[in-house]
């Protein structure tokens, strides 16, 4: 898959680096050309330019991406001004860094869906979650091991979890299920996640479900695969 990275801080150049070693094609963006400079040999295109010029991020092949992240954190004013500018340019999918509660209310108001916190980790589990759809959400618990947040792959649709014996065939544990639901906020609704609780051998797995895996990410990617 193709990603555009725009802004090489702390958190646009782990991200962009992590894509890269997945094996995705990746740009990475940044008006400092002693940053760009460094990431030549470790992302798979960097360039220098300043992600406020309209005609320069023209340049770059926006509707070939998959998506765009807007990784921009020390100057907010720079941030929703990229992102205002790629939205306008029409990009499909858009990725924004949030460094303040401001910012999210111009993130939500310009109709941005997706954004992430600039924790380290974040980039790495954007990162993992960019590099499989069926990836909701994870957790590094050490080098290891890994807690996951997937859908149901359609194979197990319907079995419980004697049946589709994950433990045994691919090495995962199933901590929990979660399924999506609402509840009303003053008038709103907000919706949510609600566990289902410890899963035993009974558990029915079912289409729009969520599990919560325990394991190597090696062996959960396996799952993931061959269950779709």
């Amino acid at each position: 898959m193709k990603y555009i990275v725009l802004g090489l801080g702390h958190f646009g150049k782990s991200l962009a680096i992590h894509l890269t070693e997945l094996g995705h094609e990746v740009i990475g963006a940044d008006k400092k050309i002693t940053i760009v400079e460094q990431l030549k040999d470790k992302v798979t295109h960097t360039i220098c330019l300043d992600t406020t010029d309209k005609e320069a991020v023209s340049s770059l092949p926006l509707k070939d991406s998959d998506a765009v992240i807007v990784a921009i954190g020390e100057d907010e004013g720079a941030s929703m001004l990229t992102t205002a500018l790629v939205k306008q340019l029409g990009v499909k999918r858009i990725i924004g860094r949030v460094v303040s509660d401001l910012q999210q209310t111009v993130m939500e108001a310009m109709q941005i869906d997706e954004y992430i916190m600039p924790e380290e980790e974040a980039a790495e589990r954007l990162a993992l979650r960019l590099d499989n759809i069926d990836i909701v959400d994870s957790f590094k618990v050490s080098e290891k091991y890994s807690i996951i947040e997937t859908r149901v792959p359609p194979k197990y649709i319907g079995m419980s979890l004697r049946e589709a014996d994950l433990t045994n065939k691919y090495k995962v544990i199933v901590l929990t299920t979660l399924t999506d639901t609402e509840r009303m906020e003053k008038g709103t609704p907000i919706s949510y996640k609600e566990a289902s609780g410890i899963a035993k051998s009974d558990t029915v797995l079912q289409e729009n479900d969520l599990l919560v895996l325990f394991g190597e990410l090696s062996d959960i990617k396996k799952l993931i695969e061959k269950g779709n």
